[in-house]
């Protein structure tokens, strides 16, 4: 969002009344001639809007407290500030209309410049949705919707019925703020870096998503988009173990300590072949099912090729596995 402040534009503060809740947001147009200049000069954009305000305030018969609108956009996709944020319009056409929407113009008009650009519906939408993020409602309607008016014009209207989408030139990969999950509404004593601490996000990404202007001005009873808290990866189980051309420690071994109870037909294998051998330490068997006994057999096997203390304990070791001449199953 391009945003112009009032304090940029070098105005003080607005003097129109607060509405901190609205339906929504109703969009205008000038209807008046719009010189095509603004499309090819940025400082033209901003002299019509100050122009827009000092014809406001020179009104008598409608005693503006300010230019009427919230906010307006230029073809070059600025938002321009108005009243505001949290301020009741004075353009909707009664007192009433006016409590019901937040407003902003599109700097095009009725002849001249009567085609909005890409980069202004953009802006339009920024300013959209930066009102929802501070007490606006989810209606879009054009200001002839509930007064008689031409306004917002026909290229207008015709977005704003289709519900004022963002072009598709705006939509590239990576210009969009983060993907919500949902609302959080402040209270007392809430900060932006509190909310965000405890949505598992930071407060710039925060005030990113809400397209907030200044982080530091929250209200009570303000509605904040909130992120998807990433959820913990599932506790995964360790793999299986696999049969290896060499069944050495990751075969026989369940952790740090035998696999007692592990099934196989290489037990028995070698099993008998340690008994061949002389180092039988059975009872019974040996059988399929690994047991203590195959592993004291087993160690004994590691001694009488010579190996001591750690070196002789259990798993087998690829020297005495070879030696050993386990069939394979």
């Amino acid at each position: 969002m391009k945003l112009v402040t009032r304090a940029q534009l070098g105005w003080p503060a607005s003097a129109a009344p607060s509405q901190t809740t609205t339906k929504g947001v109703k969009v205008h147009y000038e209807g008046t001639p719009v010189s095509t200049k603004l499309l090819t000069d940025h400082d033209a954009c901003i002299t019509e809007w100050k122009n827009i305000r000092k014809s406001h305030l020179a009104n008598k018969t409608e005693g503006y407290s300010d230019v009427a609108y919230n906010y307006a956009a230029c073809p070059h996709g600025y938002l321009l500030e108005g009243r505001g944020l949290r301020k009741r319009t004075g353009a909707n056409g009664s007192q009433t209309l006016n409590q019901a929407h937040y407003a902003i113009v599109g700097l095009v008009g009725s002849s001249g410049l009567t085609e909005p650009t890409d980069a202004m519906l953009s802006a339009i939408r920024d300013g959209i949705e930066l009102l929802r993020a501070n007490g606006a409602g989810s209606e879009i309607k054009g200001h002839r919707d509930g007064y008689a008016t031409a306004c917002p014009g026909g290229p207008l209207y015709t977005w704003v019925q289709k519900g004022a989408p963002r072009p598709d030139s705006d939509n590239e990969p990576g210009t969009q703020p983060p993907a919500s999950s949902g609302t959080y509404t402040v209270k007392r004593g809430d900060t932006l870096t509190s909310i965000a601490a405890a949505h598992t996000t930071s407060s710039p990404e925060l005030a990113k998503l809400n397209r907030l202007v200044d982080p530091n001005k929250l209200a009570i009873g303000q509605k904040l988009k909130v992120p998807a808290k990433t959820q913990p990866a599932p506790a995964t189980k360790p793999p299986a173990v696999k049969y290896e051309p060499y069944p050495g420690a990751s075969f026989f071994l369940n952790g740090s300590q035998p696999a007692f109870g592990k099934k196989s037909p290489v037990f028995t294998a070698m099993g008998k072949r340690l008994v061949a051998v002389g180092c039988g330490r059975y009872v019974v068997g040996p059988g399929p099912q690994l047991g203590k006994a195959d592993v004291t057999s087993y160690e004994a096997w590691q001694r009488k090729c010579g190996y001591t203390g750690t070196a002789a304990k259990w798993p087998p070791g690829k020297t005495t596995w070879d030696k050993l001449q386990v069939p394979k199953s």
